[in-house]
């Protein structure tokens, strides 16, 4: 079970130099974007499909682009036929995401 440090908003903690987020993955959507907090997660809206870890897959690329580290940086930590996920970063360098 993941055990959770004192999280800095309801969506993020972080754990050494690793981010953690709680995100709600929307499929199927118009366009890839972030609208903002969707019951204590980061909502995020994909156009890739969930089936056969379509989505999952988009939405590591996609976190990688937004906080600027290679995709092997992103990992999936728990969530992968569920909604909410958690989402592990690694060293991420660009964190305008979390400080707006």
């Amino acid at each position: 079970m993941l055990r959770l440090a004192k999280p800095e908003a309801p969506w993020y903690y972080w754990r050494d130099s690793a981010l953690y987020l709680h995100i709600y993955l929307q499929p199927r959507a118009s366009k890839n974007e972030i609208t903002g907090v969707h019951e204590d997660c980061l909502k995020v809206r994909l156009t890739a499909p969930p089936i056969e870890g379509r989505a999952n897959l988009a939405l590591l690329k996609y976190l990688a682009h937004c906080f600027k580290v290679a995709e092997r940086q992103v990992t999936l930590v728990k969530g992968e036929q569920s909604r909410k996920k958690w989402i592990r970063i690694d060293s991420p360098r660009d964190l305008s995401l979390i400080n707006t």
